[in-house]
């Protein structure tokens, strides 16, 4: 980015820190070691413990990854009698003394435990991979959600945006993290290196990824760019091998097409909507015919809501099998004959179809719409990738980011989960859903 150079560089360098040396157990359990940190005040003893600890859990089973966060859960957790005890002593006293009893007790022991863990050199990203081990044994064991909550609150505060690093990604950029790129796009599966060359080398494409300083290596999350004439209606298009290279000078729109978390043990922790600002404000300063800033999403939430839609029927339409089809395949035979209705299924459910906390259903429009996005177009036939048909039947969506907009829309959206959308998405949702309830607006009108 064009202020990523050298004080970014700086920071880097600053606040780089090496990988963590794998140490050998001295015979410990992981849970007594765990013990033993949280009552040590060595710095030295700390250090090693807190080695062997990450060390330990890269090598327990399965199993043994079920009974430490067991462990982290119910033998870390809060007093809770004693938290009342001081809860009363501080509403009958309210000294500073007792408060600062009562919030040491409101803290979970293990919040302590993972804080004194991190200062182990490289010791971020082994706790990262951590709680992306923890977050897939949660739907069978919901208890350690306690435990999840406190790694996103450490995390909330370690991954803040102050300390997140842009960085530009092109073809001249370190092998390793070109590779990263290749392994973490979770939207559009990049081939080989010449289809990563085709993405980040011509002079009309872009790639931003943000850095945190003790992860230097590894991105958290990484953004694709076209820069294109008007609003793009395809990602084969956006993607062809034999495109023509545009002049950045000559082009008005930039697309978001790819948008790719890198982390699993981050999610939750937003970086997304920096990420859209701050590249939105670096091509805003170096190419001046810029104007209008899209993204070309999509809808990885729309065939399991089709599928349920289209089994409520009454009497099914006959084409609703070729439909299914498809769905099952990843092959788009039929789909061209349906498009003008299966637009107006995505709209309705872009734009009506909610969750149990009245959001909209679909993910990928939570977040755009979050930041301040409207729903502009609904594009048939955009994604005839075997992935792209098996979870829209090929449709994507342009999000706008309307720059005069953005506040009122984050606004509205945040308050009241209002959707706005452009007159033509509009008319496309009233058509599939005349009566339908939902909230939507045009143009902010």
């Amino acid at each position: 980015m064009n202020r990523s150079g050298f004080f970014y560089d700086l920071l880097s360098t600053l606040f780089d820190r090496p990988h963590l040396a794998r140490v050998k157990g001295d015979g410990r359990s992981i849970t007594a070691l765990c013990e033993d940190l949280i009552a040590s005040s060595s710095e030295g003893a700390s250090h090693n413990m807190g080695q062997q600890i990450l060390s330990s859990f890269t090598e327990l089973t399965p199993q043994g990854e079920i009974e430490f966060f067991n462990y982290l859960t119910e033998r870390m957790d809060i007093d809770a009698d004693r938290l009342q005890r001081l809860s009363a002593a501080y509403q009958a006293d309210r000294s500073p003394e007792n408060l600062a009893s009562l919030l040491a007790a409101a803290e979970p022991k293990r919040q302590e435990l993972l804080r004194r863990i991190n200062r182990v050199p490289g010791a971020t990203g082994e706790l990262v991979n951590m709680r992306a081990r923890l977050l897939l044994l949660l739907k069978d064991n919901p208890s350690f959600g306690r435990t999840d909550l406190d790694f996103q609150h450490l995390f909330g505060s370690w991954f803040n945006r102050g300390f997140l690093v842009p960085r530009r990604i092109n073809w001249q950029s370190p092998a390793n993290i070109l590779e990263k790129i290749i392994k973490y796009e979770a939207v559009h599966a990049i081939d080989d290196w010449d289809d990563l060359r085709r993405r980040v080398e011509p002079a009309d494409r872009r790639c931003y990824a943000f850095f945190h300083p003790v992860m230097p290596d590894d991105p958290l999350i990484f953004v694709e760019v076209a820069l294109v004439k008007g609003v793009p209606d395809s990602v084969q298009a956006i993607l062809a091998e034999n495109r023509k290279v545009l002049d950045p000078e000559s082009a008005d729109t930039a697309v978001f097409y790819s948008i790719s978390n890198c982390q699993a043990g981050l999610r939750g922790v937003s970086f997304g909507n920096s990420l859209i600002k701050q590249v939105v404000e670096d091509l805003r300063a170096e190419v001046k015919s810029i104007g209008t800033f899209v993204t070309l999403s999509p809808m990885p939430g729309f065939n399991r809501w089709l599928q349920q839609a289209i089994a409520k029927m009454p009497t099914p339409p006959a084409w609703a099998a070729q439909i299914a089809a498809a769905m099952e395949s990843g092959t788009a035979d039929g789909l061209d004959e349906q498009a003008q209705w299966l637009r107006r299924q995505a709209a309705h459910y872009l734009v009506n179809e909610k969750d149990r906390h009245g959001m909209p259903r679909d993910p990928v429009a939570r977040f755009h719409l979050n930041n301040g996005a409207m729903v502009h177009d609904i594009h048939a036939g955009a994604d005839m990738s075997a992935n792209g048909v098996r979870q829209s039947c090929g449709l994507m969506v342009n999000y706008l980011y309307d720059l005069k907009k953005i506040g009122q829309f984050h606004e509205g959206f945040a308050e009241n989960h209002t959707v706005f959308t452009s007159r033509s998405v509009k008319t496309l949702a009233d058509a599939a859903a005349p009566n339908s309830s939902g909230r939507i607006l045009i143009n902010g009108t």
